[in-house]
């Protein structure tokens, strides 16, 4: 180490107590990080591209410092979905050190991983409070039996009002609409259950129609309009 002529010619002076880190809340107890390993934590975390043409979500299982889990979540970009098979593959193993400063491949997983790193070495993650954290494949739970992302796609204009495109049960193919052309309920299709009903042997019309389902006052409107046609 090289040290400038002013600090060789400065005097000792001897430094007062060392009381360590302040302590972290993680996966049930209170840490005094001070290495990588010392980290645990599961958490969410959300990062946008510098055009804000799309969005990431992440969700990482930290485990002695170590990326255990990884969920990589994206919409809005085409290649985006590329970068972030590339990422899963990229993120795991790595130390959450490692991971901060490699490149995953698109600006907004890149963004999403710097803000879970600030969650996670601040303790604030999901499992702060939770003896032993969660599981690995925790993350799976958030996407439910038919292992999809939830996602909500909505459009509208003020010359002719909202459509719904897609919600948490699935893809829309029907709004229902009062005698006021109010909005009413939807029906859907779970594309997730869809596909399992076809692996199962179903033909493609059996399994959609077993898969679709309705939400609000759907029964009994006064009409229907496809949010995609009309």
């Amino acid at each position: 180490m090289i040290y400038s002529a002013e600090v060789q010619n400065m005097c000792s002076v001897a430094k007062g107590a060392y009381h360590g880190p302040a302590p972290i809340p993680e996966e049930g107890k209170w840490v005094q990080a001070t290495e990588i390993k010392d980290i645990n934590g599961f958490t969410h975390g959300v990062g946008w591209c510098a055009p804000q043409q799309g969005a990431c979500k992440l969700t990482l299982n930290v485990k002695n410092g170590i990326i255990e889990e990884a969920l990589v979540e994206t919409l809005g970009c085409s290649g985006m979905t590329h970068s972030a098979a590339m990422a899963a593959e990229i993120l795991i193993g790595k130390t959450i050190l490692e991971a901060l400063n490699t490149d995953l491949v698109c600006d907004a997983i890149n963004t999403a991983m710097r803000e879970l790193f600030l969650q996670i070495v601040y303790g604030r993650t999901q499992s702060a409070f939770s003896e032993d954290g969660l599981a690995v494949g925790a993350s799976l739970e958030d996407l439910g039996k038919g292992l999809r992302s939830q996602v909500g796609t909505m459009f509208a204009t003020r010359a002719k009002g909202p459509r719904y495109l897609e919600m948490a049960e699935g893809y829309v193919t029907r709004i229902a609409l009062n005698a006021d052309d109010l909005i009413t309920g939807y029906e859907f299709i779970n594309l997730g259950k869809m596909m399992d009903f076809i692996k199962k042997g179903d033909d493609a019309n059996t399994a959609l129609d077993k898969a679709k389902g309705h939400y609000g006052q759907f029964e009994g409107a006064a009409k229907f309009i496809d949010p995609r046609k009309e």
